[in-house]
This record gives structure tokens, C-alpha cells and sequence, in this order.
């Protein structure tokens, strides 16, 4: 008669390594990287989630790596980010968004403290790229197109690079030690700077398509858009981008005590906030209402604090020269947004009509690019320059990015542009694909993003947002020292520590601990799965704090 043994079931006398549970099961989990809504928000694919753990190690090199990879200025960017990351953190619906651009300056300026400096890189490769621009998306395409071993060489009509950050972005909010600190650095690398080179005409632009194996127009939108109710020619009317740049170079313009900005944005903001800096009494009348404001809310909420008069959902009828001044005949008005960015419609509310007594008027309602000059060069898509998603116009080797192809006007997406039109320069002077890209860059397909659902939140016990500092408002306005204060070290890994990580294993071993049937293996660089042993519980997807396991049906 013959014998059979079988491994007694339980762990005391023996071993279940012979009993291949795993033919139990009707899901596997899966280990998954699924983007983090923070990332998928961030107008330069940051991997915010990256970051922030080696923030939280105290890798700030690291961390500054990693920030600047993406984006060469983390100290500006985290002063002026209009930060829609934080809007789309999971952690917003558990108590309060991570502060994720505050920490992104305080790596950013550790990084001047300590003058940290990327590789150089040599010069590898025969092709020449030309940029015509030296603001934040002519100098993050610079950046990478360097990195990559090209010879790249900028064209500034200014005397300065910079753009928008020098002339229109107000020192208060951006020292300009700051925006020299990380300019200087990139240029580190070896880039070629030619400044007060004004390219005017298309014969000067064919030229220099012509000498140049690729070319990147990204001159900006510095043509105002006016309002018909004023007279430009009058000496108490002034574009708000002239304003700014007087202002911001030290040499605020003396346009009598009393000044009324028009608009409703970050640069009617920034013309009223530099102005009660000049000793001018301020009014700001903006078509939207307070809350509809393109502006940053942090931004309207700090000029009021510093004094201007906020004369929201009203419309400028008339404005007439008198002999106190210019009397500016206005109405309140129901602001209505349309479907598409610019359209809108208003309402006249009847009985509502009011004057305002003021000395000069600066109008601040936006730009648009001049095309005149690179019409041969590329098409036009009705003020702005014709791109597809990676920056190409469809003329060979001329790409176009920034505000002279969108009209998002925040630095971020310009930064983000200029980084997607660089890749896409590569790939075609290399003769790749879109597909060769680097693969970190790849949304992976497992999930769309990481939700709030997936996340253990037992984890993470609910912590107060490290909120940053301000100078006070009578403080403010007796110069222009920096309003917005950054983190110490000790808030930052406090504000990193309350991260979810979304979507990436921190190595934490929940899931090799939580397996009740030991089928989690450690290996190289992360876990497995001994698919002979999982049941399929899902208990490692449960126990998993940063949502980096999924369940995956299997079909047998």
C-alpha cells in the first residue's frame, strides 16, 4: 500500500511551501508608479512626489537635482508659481494641500546659498540652435538643449535676460539677486548670450533660420492691448508694461498722487502694489469681481492689505480731462465668463453709475505678441503663434513656445513650453521618436493618476500646512524688501513629512510585514510577488500608504 505525506498546515512543525495557495486567487496585486495629480498639474512634469522624500531625508542636493531637472529655476519659481499643484494635491480633501511651492523655494534658495552648479556639459553635438528670447521659456529651452551637448546661443532685444521676470515681476515678489542668482548659473553651462540684439524684420529672421540648424522663437507678447476709452497719446495714460519696467529698474514714473489701474490680473496687481510703493494713492477697477480675478488670490488679498482700493465688477466708460485731473466716468457690472480664456460678457447694473477723480490712468488688460516679423517663418493662429503640443509650427526647425504662442501668461507653463519644445528639437536633429523619450517622463498605464482612495490615510495623522510669513504691510511699503518670507529647515521637513507620496513605494515594508502568506518578497530596488503563494487578499493594496499596489483581475 503506498504512502502519501502530506505537510502538516501549520507553521509550528512545518513548512507550506509545498502548497501553491496562489491557485486560490482571482486578482494578483500589481506594484504600479501611477502619477500623482500634483504632477500631472504641474505645468514642468515636476515629480513633486520624488522630491519631497529626498527633502524629507534631508537630501536637499538631491532634491534640488531632481526640482531642476524639469525646471531650471526653483527659487523663482517658488516665489511666483501660480501653483496649480497645490490645487490638485490629494491632501487638499484630508485637511490642507501640501506647500509645495514654498518648499520648492526654500530647496531653491539653499541651492544659491550654498551655490550649487549643474555639470557642465560638452559640446557633442554639430547642430546649432538659435532663441530668440531671453525670458523664462527661451531660457529653460537654453537649459536643456545645453545639457544634451548642443551649442545654443540666445538673441535679447533687452539689455538684460530675464523678460516678464525683469521687466514686468516686481522686486518685492522677486529680488532680483534671486533672478541673477539662478540666470548666472545657467548660463554656467555655456550658453552664448547675445544682448540688445532687436530682431525687427522678417530678412533679419530668415538670416538667422538660415544659420542655424534649429531655431525658438519665444519674444514674448509685449504689444498692449488698449481700451478704446482712452487716449494713448495723452501724458496721463500709460501701458502697464512700460509702467512696471520704469518701477522695477528703481525709476517709478511721476504721474501725480492719485493713479487708476485697469484690470484684473497679476499685472494690474503688480502696477497698483508698485505704485502705493511711490507714494500714490491707488485705485484698482477690474471688470471681474473680486473672487473671479485672474490674479492670484494671495495677491489681491497683499494689495489691499497695503492700501488700494479695490473697485471690483465695474466698467470704464469715459475718461475726460479735467482741470483737477481726468474724471473717470464708470458703472458697475455683472461679469460673466465665457467658454472660452478671454471671452466674456458684462452687464451694466442700471443706477450704478460712479466717477472716479484720479491723475493718471495705467491700463493693464493684457498683451499680444508682434508677428509681423516671423510670418514667413510660421503661421498664425489668430494673435498668437500656430504650435503643436511639442512647440513645432510646422515650418521645419522652427519651434515657438512661451507667450507668443499661448496665452496661459503664467512662468510656469512658458518654462514648461520651452522644456517640451527642447525635447522635441532633440528628437528630430537626433532622428528619434517621441517614443524613444525618456521613460520617466512616460505616464505609465497601470492607472490615470494616484487618487486620495488609493492612499492609507491611518498613516498620516492630520497635520496644520506650514503657512509662510509676510512682512507687514506698513513694513511693505517703505521699500521694496521681499513680502513673502521663506521656510526655515525645520517647517520644510515638517511640510515635506506630510506628503502622501502618491503613487511612489517608499520602501516602508507594510506590504512584506501585512502578506499572510509571506508572498511579498524584497528584491533589488523594490518588492515582488511570488505569484505560487498570493491569495489575492489585497491586504498589501490596503495596507499601502502611498497607493503604489493595485489589484489586477486574473483571467484563467
Amino acid at each position: 500500500m503506498n504512502s502519501i505525506t502530506l505537510t502538516p498546515p501549520i507553521w509550528t512543525t512545518g513548512t507550506t511551501e509545498s502548497l501553491k495557495t496562489g491557485t486560490w486567487r482571482a486578482a494578483l496585486p500589481v506594484y504600479q508608479e501611477p502619477p500623482s495629480p500634483c504632477h500631472l498639474a504641474c505645468p514642468v512634469e515636476g515629480r513633486i512626489a520624488q522630491w519631497m522624500q529626498q527633502a524629507l531625508a534631508r537630501d536637499w542636493h538631491g532634491a534640488w537635482l531632481t526640482l531642476t531637472d524639469n525646471n531650471p529655476f526653483p527659487a523663482i519659481v517658488g516665489r511666483v508659481c501660480h501653483h496649480p499643484c497645490e490645487s490638485a494635491c490629494n491632501r487638499g480633501a484630508y485637511d490642507a494641500p501640501l506647500a509645495i511651492c514654498a518648499l520648492e523655494r526654500y530647496v531653491g534658495d539653499r541651492a544659491l546659498a550654498q551655490g550649487w552648479h549643474h555639470e557642465p556639459a560638452p559640446v557633442a553635438r554639430k547642430a546649432r540652435i538659435a532663441i530668440v528670447g531671453g525670458g523664462p521659456s527661451g531660457l529653460s529651452a537654453a537649459y536643456q538643449l545645453r545639457r544634451r551637448g548642443y551649442a545654443v546661443t540666445i538673441f535679447e532685444a533687452q539689455p538684460k535676460l530675464g523678460g516678464l521676470l525683469r521687466d514686468g515681476i516686481p522686486p518685492y515678489r522677486l529680488p532680483r539677486e534671486v533672478l541673477d542668482g539662478e540666470i548666472a548659473r545657467l548660463l554656467d553651462l555655456g550658453i552664448e548670450v547675445r544682448t540688445g540684439v532687436a530682431l525687427e524684420t522678417a530678412a533679419e529672421f530668415e538670416r538667422l533660420r538660415a544659420g542655424f540648424d534649429a531655431l525658438y522663437l519665444a519674444m514674448g507678447a509685449r504689444r498692449q492691448k488698449r481700451l478704446a476709452q482712452l487716449d494713448y497719446a495723452a501724458p496721463w495714460v500709460m501701458d502697464s508694461a512700460a509702467y512696471l519696467a520704469q518701477a522695477n529698474a528703481g525709476a517709478p514714473p511721476a504721474l501725480g498722487a492719485r493713479l487708476a489701474v485697469i484690470g484684473g490680473g497679476s499685472a494690474a496687481i503688480d502696477v497698483a502694489r508698485s505704485a502705493r510703493r511711490a507714494g500714490c494713492e491707488v485705485s484698482l477697477l477690474a471688470l471681474e469681481r473680486e473672487a473671479q480675478m485672474p490674479a492670484q488670490r494671495e495677491e489681491v488679498v497683499q494689495a489691499k492689505e497695503e492700501g488700494v482700493a479695490l473697485l471690483d465688477g465695474a466698467l470704464l466708460r469715459t475718461a475726460v480731462r479735467t482741470a483737477g485731473g481726468v474724471a473717470l466716468e464708470c458703472v458697475r457690472v455683472i461679469f460673466e465668463p465665457g467658454p472660452l480664456q478671454g471671452e466674456f460678457r458684462v452687464t451694466p447694473i442700471a443706477g450704478s453709475e460712479f466717477t472716479l477723480a484720479a491723475d493718471a490712468v495705467v491700463p493693464a488688460i493684457g498683451q499680444d505678441p508682434d508677428l509681423a516679423a516671423v510670418q514667413s517663418l510660421a503661421r498664425a493662429a489668430g494673435a498668437l503663434l500656430w504650435t503643436d503640443a511639442s512647440g513645432a509650427t510646422g515650418s521645419d526647425g522652427v519651434f515657438a513656445g512661451g507667450d507668443v504662442a499661448s496665452t496661459a501668461r503664467f512662468v510656469t507653463h512658458a518654462i514648461g513650453m520651452g522644456r517640451r519644445a527642447a525635447l522635441a528639437i532633440d528628437r528630430r536633429l537626433q532622428a528619434r521618436s517621441a517614443a524613444s523619450e525618456d521613460a520617466r517622463q512616460a505616464l505609465p498605464p497601470a492607472a490615470i493618476h494616484a487618487s486620495l482612495d488609493s492612499i492609507n490615510t491611518y498613516y498620516y495623522p492630520h497635520a496644520a500646512r506650514t503657512e509662510r510669513a509676510h512682512l507687514e504691510p506698513a513694513e511693505r511699503l517703505r521699500g521694496h524688501a521681499e513680502v513673502q518670507l521663506g521656510l526655515e529647515m525645520e517647517p520644510a521637513l515638517a511640510e515635506a513629512a506630510r506628503c502622501f507620496s502618491c503613487g511612489r513605494c517608499i520602501s516602508c515594508d507594510n506590504c512584506y510585514y501585512y502578506c499572510p502568506d509571506m508572498a511579498i518578497r524584497r528584491v533589488a530596488g523594490g518588492y515582488a510577488v511570488a505569484g505560487d503563494y498570493c491569495k489575492g487578499c489585497g491586504l498589501c493594496v490596503q495596507e499601502c500608504p502611498t497607493g503604489s499596489i493595485a489589484m489586477r483581475e486574473e483571467r484563467k
